[in-house]
């Protein structure tokens, strides 16, 4: 935060940057859908991350880039202290663009190629090893010598499914880890961790939204006692860090943080107390928790019609930008928001309305049977909770162009300050990603006979 600037709450925040960008043009007929992330929310929520989690014991606090893949954002993560977790060659990338050194970065791919592998463990970067051949892999590799960085051993403690089983990953198959309640697996890794003295970390991620953290707290203390267990067999301690994950659930029913880190934190120590005792380097993995809230995709509604007696709102925010919403609304609802043409919040009676989205299938709505006044061709639509996954993991149906996305700061003077995150794709990058420049060989195939 800005010393001495009193930071407004977050939806006065939100409500001021979508009148803002409507003023400025980053929101309106020539540019009908946009993103918009507080910067002030993004760093309030890393400040609440790093009080929760302070004690005796050290912890590398890194964030899921799946949940935001966009380097300017993980430059001001970065920035904030924050290490980063990647799951692929992209993501990896990503992370070193936006300046986080090797010894800030986890790898957590359950697919990693032998390069990817060979890549990290020349830099030092801390790997978490998916499986047993994953691992075997790695002592081709290393041919005998010590890894540079942290090398562990991803497991699932097969505790079982939240509300949402597709955010699930210590289910009874889950496709992650060494399933430690699986026959003989338990010991196997304890037999894994005898044989190689550079084995020093242990993983378990239980889930994410849907997860419940009385779930995600008997996960982790399977693999707590899994950690004790292995130094407690080598009489040393070998096992030096546990990664503990995310999945801190985000609440998406109203504006309030529910439940926060500091209640994840008390649950986690009430339940594992010697995960904070000083012995064990702590790493988290949280995502989405870190932007939701403070992301608002905002969209201009091109045409209202009626059908069968329901109100219906045509908008350019549909699957392309709000992909798990439109495909799984029972479990991923978004709260919504209409504003007059000018950004303000709008008044009045209210009415049943399906908001519907651009893309060419009938289930392209992003809420279905909201309660709003009255909405009407030109105004704007906000769907709120959207800085994770929504405008940075875009789905190219119907060959939509990818939105800007801005960030956005209170100044001293109350008002929005913008900068460009990531610029609007164009049509013409949308048909040259498409191969415009192949454009002819399948025809020159075809005439080759």
């Amino acid at each position: 935060m800005t010393p001495g600037v009193t930071v407004p709450p977050r939806a006065e925040r939100r409500t001021a940057a979508l009148a803002r960008a409507v003023e400025e043009g980053l929101l309106g007929p020539r540019a009908p859908v946009v993103g918009l992330l507080d910067v002030d929310g993004v760093l309030a929520a890393v400040d609440a991350l790093n009080g929760a989690f302070e004690g005796p014991a050290p912890v590398l606090h890194t964030f899921a880039a799946k949940a935001c893949g966009l380097v300017p954002v993980l430059r001001l993560l970065a920035d904030a202290g924050m290490g980063c977790e990647v799951a692929s060659p992209g993501e990896l990338e990503q992370a070193l663009a936006a300046g986080f050194g090797y010894d800030r970065l986890v790898f957590d791919s359950p697919a990693k190629t032998a390069g990817e592998l060979e890549f990290a463990l020349a830099h030092g970067i801390a790997v978490n090893l998916d499986n047993f051949q994953e691992l075997a892999r790695a002592d081709r590799l290393l041919a005998g010598r010590e890894a540079s960085g942290p090398l562990g051993i991803r497991v699932n403690p097969q505790v079982g499914a939240g509300a949402i089983g597709a955010m699930s990953t210590a289910t009874a198959t889950s496709k992650f880890g060494v399933a430690l309640r699986d026959p003989g697996a338990a010991d196997a890794v304890v037999e894994a961790f005898e044989r190689r003295p550079w084995l020093d970390r242990l993983h378990a991620h239980v889930g994410s939204q849907g997860c419940p953290p009385p779930l995600v707290a008997e996960g982790l203390r399977a693999t707590y006692e899994l950690a004790e267990r292995i130094n407690d067999r080598v009489g040393r301690a070998q096992v030096t860090g546990i990664d503990i994950g995310g999945g801190l659930p985000v609440n998406f029913g109203d504006e309030e943080d529910r439940p926060t880190y500091a209640d994840y934190a008390a649950g986690l120590r009430a339940a594992v107390p010697g995960l904070f005792d000083g012995r064990y380097t702590l790493v988290t993995e949280f995502g989405r928790s870190l932007l939701a809230k403070s992301g608002t995709i905002g969209t201009v509604v091109e045409y209202t019609k009626s059908a069968g007696g329901r109100r219906i709102a045509i908008t350019h925010a549909g699957a392309q930008v709000a992909t798990r919403t439109v495909f799984m609304p029972g479990s991923w609802p978004l709260r919504v928001g209409v504003f007059d043409p000018a950004g303000r919040p709008k008044e009045g009676p209210a009415e049943t309305v399906d908001i519907a989205g651009p893309c060419c299938f009938a289930g392209d709505l992003t809420a279905a049977g909201a309660e709003l006044p009255a909405v009407e061709p030109g105004d704007v639509v906000a769907l709120y909770d959207t800085g994770a996954y929504y405008f940075s993991t875009h789905f190219s149906y119907n060959s939509l162009p990818r939105p800007a996305v801005y960030g956005y700061r209170t100044g001293s003077d109350g008002r929005p300050r913008f900068a460009l995150v990531r610029a609007a794709q164009s049509v013409r990058e949308v048909v040259e990603e498409s191969g415009l420049a192949q454009a002819d060989s399948l025809v020159a195939l075809r005439r080759s006979e």
